[in-house]
């Protein structure tokens, strides 16, 4: 079983970056693909992007060219650096393992002015 710990979210304005982290236990991180999804306000969760274990990488057509997902296998972290936020980026964002394993509490991305 693998846990994972988001981390990295934030208040930020339209416009601006932000990094995401994820941690995760275990001694097989290296051998999964890792997701990000996100949930918005009264909205169901959807997948935001992937990297798989050789680090090929896909992305969801709205995050697509603003978002970049990443790993690195010796901190057993992958991360989800976001550029050029909107207010719909506004969500909780969560991590997982492909395929999904349980949920992690999330880390709050808010896009304001």
């Amino acid at each position: 079983q693998v846990q994972l710990v988001e981390s990295g979210g934030g208040l930020v304005q339209p416009g601006g970056s932000l990094r995401l982290s994820c941690a995760a236990s275990g001694s097989r991180f290296s051998a999964y693909a890792m997701v990000w999804h996100r949930q918005a306000p009264g909205k169901q969760r959807e997948w935001v992007a992937t990297i798989t274990a050789g680090a090929n990488t896909n992305y969801a057509d709205s995050v697509k060219g603003r978002f970049t997902i990443s790993r690195d296998n010796a901190k057993k972290t992958v991360y989800l650096q976001m550029n050029s936020l909107k207010p719909e980026d506004t969500a909780v964002y969560y991590c997982n393992t492909d395929p999904l394993n349980s949920w992690g509490q999330g880390t709050q991305v808010t896009v304001s002015s």
